[in-house]
C-alpha cells in the first residue's frame, strides 16, 4: 500500500494576491488554476521540485474561515519548506522582502530560519544536515 499527502489547504483572503506572492516571492509553480464556481477556484501550487505534496488555496468562505487566515495552527510553525541550499534560499527571500521572525541558527538536524508568508503564517526554511537528508526521500518501497 502506497498512501500520501497530497495537499495542504492553506486558507487564504484572495486567491491572486496568495498566488503572487508564492510564485514571485517563493519561486513556486502553479499547478493548477481552475474555476469552480463565480466565487470558487481550485488553485494547487508547490515549491519547485515538489513531487509528494503541495498547497491547496483555499478562500476563505465565511467570517470563522477569514478568523483562521495566518494564524491556522494557534502561532506554532505551520509548513516546513525544505531546501538544499539554506543560504541560497534564505539570500534570495532576505533581497525579495520576506519577513524572518527566527534569524538563521544551526541547530542539530540542520539549518533553520523562520519566516512569515503573507498572512502571517509560520514557516521554517530548513535544510537537513548529513544526518538528517533521508526525511526528505520522496520515494518508498
Amino acid at each position: 500500500m502506497h498512501q500520501r499527502i497530497a495537499h495542504i489547504a492553506l486558507v487564504v483572503k484572495d486567491y491572486d494576491e496568495a498566488i503572487d506572492f508564492y510564485t514571485h516571492k517563493l519561486d513556486f509553480t502553479v499547478i493548477e488554476d481552475t474555476k469552480i464556481d463565480d466565487l470558487k477556484r481550485w488553485v494547487v501550487i508547490a515549491p519547485p521540485g515538489a513531487k509528494e505534496s503541495s498547497l491547496l488555496l483555499a478562500k476563505a468562505a465565511n467570517e470563522n474561515q477569514g478568523a483562521s487566515i495566518g494564524n491556522q495552527t494557534g502561532g506554532r510553525v505551520f509548513l516546513f519548506l525544505f531546501t538544499d541550499n539554506f543560504w541560497r534560499d534564505y539570500d534570495k527571500m532576505v533581497r525579495r522582502e520576506i519577513k524572518f521572525v527566527r534569524p538563521p541558527k544551526k541547530e542539530t538536524y540542520g539549518m533553520v530560519a523562520v519566516f512569515e508568508d503573507l498572512y502571517g503564517n509560520l514557516w521554517d526554511l530548513l535544510e537537513p544536515n548529513e544526518n538528517n537528508k533521508g526525511v526528505l526521500k520522496t520515494d518508498h518501497p
